[in-house]
C-alpha cells in the first residue's frame, strides 16, 4: 500500500513520527484479512472523471491552505470517488490518529473497506463509529455528489448504521443487519433516507422468515413520497407491493445485454429470489457482476449471493 507525502498533513509543530506512520499502516492494513486482491481501474465517464479530478485538486488546495479536519475528511472523499480507495483509507486512518474522536474517519474509512471488500475492517471501523456518536444529535452529512436540488438526505449516525447493516447483510449475517437497519429507519428525517433502509430491511425481514414485519413495512411505502434522489429503491419497493412488473423492469433497465442500473437489477434479482425463483436471480446476479460497476453496493451485494 503506497504512504501518501507527509506535506498532504498538518505542517505544524508535531510532524508524524515514523512510529505514527507504523501505526497508519497498521490500522489501514489489508494483510490478513478477506479483502479484493486486485482492485480494478474503476469506470468513471470521462465527463465524471473531469468533474472529480478538478474536485480532488481544489481538495488538496483547501488541505494545503487550511489542514483541519472536515478539509482532511474531503481529501479522503474526493480520492474514494476516483476509485483510489487504499490512498482514501491511508487519509482516514491518519485522520484517526490526530482525531480519535472524530466519528466521521472511522464511517469513511469503513465505507472503503466495503469498496475494498474488507468486510471484517468495515465492520470494526462502523462499531467504533457507533460508540463515538451514541449520545450525539443526529447530524446531517454533506453530499460529496450533490443531488439535483443540491439537499443533502443522510446523516451521520444514519450513514453508519446503513454501511453497517449493508456490510452484515454482504456476509450473510441478517439477525445483526436487520438490527443495524432498524435503527437506520429510526434515524431516517426524510423519504429518501427513509426508503434506501426500507429497501434493505425488507428483504432482510423476508430472508428471516418474518413475513408479517416485511408485510408492515411495505405498508408504509407510498406512491407519492416526496424522493429527491432515491427513486430506484422507491421502485423496487413497489415491484414487491405488486405495482410494478418485474419483467417490464427488466426490459428497462437491459441495455442490450449489459445492465445499465446495478441497483435496480439487484433488487429485481432479490425478488425473484424470495419469491422461489432462484433462477431468475442467478441470471441477474451474474449479469451484475460481469458488468462494469464493481465498486457499486448492488454489485458487492450480488458478489455475495451469486452461487
Amino acid at each position: 500500500m503506497k504512504i501518501l507525502s507527509n506535506n498532504h498533513f498538518h505542517r505544524n509543530s508535531h510532524c508524524y513520527s515514523l512510529l505514527s506512520l507504523l501505526l497508519i499502516m497498521l490500522s489501514s492494513n489489508l494483510v490478513g484479512q478477506h479483502c479484493a486482491n486486485d482492485i480494478p481501474e474503476i469506470y468513471i465517464s470521462d465527463k465524471a472523471r473531469a468533474v472529480y479530478e478538478t474536485k480532488l485538486a481544489e481538495a488538496k488546495a483547501n488541505f494545503k491552505k487550511d489542514p483541519s479536519t472536515d478539509n482532511l475528511i474531503w481529501l479522503g472523499r474526493r480520492e474514494a470517488y476516483l476509485g483510489n480507495y487504499e490512498d482514501a483509507i491511508e487519509i482516514y486512518s491518519k485522520g484517526i490518529i490526530q482525531y480519535p474522536k472524530d466519528a466521521r474517519f472511522y464511517r469513511h474509512r469503513g465505507h472503503r473497506y466495503i469498496s475494498s471488500r474488507c468486510f471484517d475492517l468495515a465492520i470494526k471501523d462502523f462499531k467504533k463509529a457507533v460508540g463515538l456518536t451514541r449520545y450525539e444529535p443526529n447530524e446531517v452529512e454533506p453530499d460529496g455528489l450533490p443531488n439535483a436540488l443540491g439537499i443533502p438526505t443522510s446523516t451521520l449516525q444514519g450513514n453508519i448504521y446503513y454501511h453497517l447493516g449493508l456490510t452484515y447483510y454482504i456476509q450473510g449475517k441478517y439477525h445483526k443487519a436487520r438490527y443495524a437497519y432498524e435503527k437506520c429507519m429510526k434515524l431516517a428525517e426524510n423519504p429518501d433516507s427513509y426508503v434506501a433502509a426500507a429497501n434493505w430491511l425488507y428483504v432482510i425481514y423476508r430472508h428471516l422468515g418474518q413475513d408479517r414485519r416485511a408485510g408492515k413495512l411495505l405498508d408504509t411505502i407510498k406512491d407519492d413520497m416526496n424522493l429527491i434522489e432515491n427513486h430506484s429503491y422507491h421502485t423496487i419497493l413497489k415491484i414487491h407491493q405488486g405495482k410494478v412488473d418485474p419483467v417490464e423492469l427488466e426490459k428497462e433497465i437491459m441495455t442490450g445485454q449489459s445492465l445499465n442500473n446495478t441497483t435496480l437489477a439487484f433488487g429485481l434479482g432479490n425478488y425473484y429470489s424470495i419469491n422461489g425463483d432462484e433462477k431468475k436471480a442467478q441470471v441477474l446476479f451474474k449479469k451484475i457482476t460481469d458488468g462494469n460497476q464493481w465498486a457499486a453496493f448492488g454489485y458487492i451485494a450480488a458478489e455475495a449471493r451469486l452461487k
